[in-house]
């Protein structure tokens, strides 16, 4: 079997082994349901209260601030369907950015049908929302601004603390998905104005099936999900102990390496920036080169399909993505792409390289090289390709 190459850490995370051992004991020892009085029951709970405490101290928050959810998915969905029911009486006009992940863009579609009215702010060509075409889109009856903290498919980072400051300035609550950005770079919810935000444990060396909500005190949210009165009554179900143990302990790992964690990263990143950039013609970076994620490598190449490119890549034993995992089945090129101008020609020439600290340069070298051969040869069975290069060469 070939080495496997794992370059997909945007779409899910190896769960750090640390974290798994966390987790075991609450499978077959302290296996009680953290509702319940007795010791098993006391147990579980203590370590959900442990590791809700943990999660809020690496976002400058307070514990009972946090709500564990089943992922960054109903994160957002919670975030935005129950602050638009509940603040309904001030305003109905919700705001977001065009480049969201699906779980905010398909709930504000879904409010739109219940009578909301979203308006969806454009970006610029690096994926920046443009900040003055915010301001001037809060009116009076606005309630809620979503923007994402990082992109999950080009990685730009948005300008959070300034976004933020816009949104207390019109006393207006400041919603952002950070699955991306959760561990991966120091977040402070009250030095930028946060209101609520969202992460995903599988996203950062955690367990699948358990993110978290923060929810600032004093904010009226209501249950997204009805029954017990788990989570301060705020999100029945009885709580996933082990997921929330798991995500806590790989928060915990994350938070005590990241300076580490971000060096490395770049490094490896840069090096396949530079190495595509260099070697591989008629290809364009994606995303700001600078307010980057660590890890985030996103390449249009002209002439060629993104999916015969990952076919090729994973045949070499490389795992890479054209964009969002949640959106794989999907034959339309990405909506993120399109919203920084690219045509449909080359956003469907996208590749996405998400690398971690446990990559190597050397994996980065075979890499560079396979993605550079396979766009060689795609190229060469591509009859437009093959036209382009002959009118390049009549100087047309």
């Amino acid at each position: 079997m070939k080495e496997l190459i794992y370059l997909d850490n945007a779409a899910t995370t190896r769960t750090a082994p640390e974290a798994v051992e966390a987790m075991l004991p609450y499978f077959t020892e302290s296996y009680g349901n953290p509702s319940s009085i007795y010791s098993a029951g006391e147990s579980a709970r203590e370590a959900v209260s442990s590791a809700r405490e943990l999660i809020a101290s690496t976002l400058g928050a307070k514990s009972n601030e946090i709500y564990f959810t089943g992922g960054g998915s109903e994160a957002d969905n919670w975030a935005l369907i129950a602050t638009a029911e509940a603040y309904a009486c001030k305003g109905k006009h919700i705001i977001t950015s065009a480049i969201e992940h699906h779980a905010v863009l398909h709930t504000c579609q879904y409010l739109e049908k219940k009578g909301y009215e979203v308006t969806y702010i454009g970006v610029d060509e690096n994926g920046i929302i443009k900040l003055e075409e915010l301001e001037k889109a809060i009116r009076p009856d606005t309630i809620l601004i979503s923007v994402m903290f990082a992109n999950n498919e080009i990685g730009t980072i948005q300008p959070i603390r300034e976004i933020g400051a816009l949104a207390k300035a019109h006393g207006v609550l400041f919603h952002t998905d950070a699955v991306q950005a959760y561990a991966h770079m120091p977040i402070r919810v009250d030095e930028m104005n946060i209101s609520m935000l969202s992460a995903s444990g599988h996203k950062f060396n955690g367990p699948k099936g358990i993110g978290f909500l923060y929810i600032r005190t004093g904010i009226r949210i209501r249950s997204f999900i009805h029954g017990g009165q788990q989570e301060r009554g705020r999100r029945a179900g009885t709580e996933n102990v082990t997921g929330i143990v798991g995500m806590a302990r790989a928060a915990q790992l994350a938070f005590d390496r990241l300076e580490e964690r971000e060096r490395k990263e770049k490094e490896l990143r840069d090096y396949l920036i530079r190495r595509i950039s260099e070697e591989v013609p008629y290809c364009r970076l994606n995303g700001d080169r600078e307010k980057r994620l660590s890890n985030n490598v996103n390449f249009s190449f002209r002439f060629i399909e993104g999916e015969s490119l990952l076919i090729m890549l994973d045949m070499k034993g490389i795992c890479a993505s054209s964009g969002s995992a949640c959106t794989s089945g999907s034959l339309d090129p990405s909506h993120v792409l399109l919203a920084i101008g690219l045509p449909h020609e080359i956003a469907h020439g996208s590749l996405r390289l998400t690398v971690s600290e446990e990559n190597t340069l050397e994996e980065m070298e075979k890499t560079a090289e396979s993605v550079k051969e396979i766009v060689e040869k795609l190229r060469s069975m591509s009859p437009l390709y093959e036209d382009f290069v002959r009118e390049q060469g009549r100087g047309i």
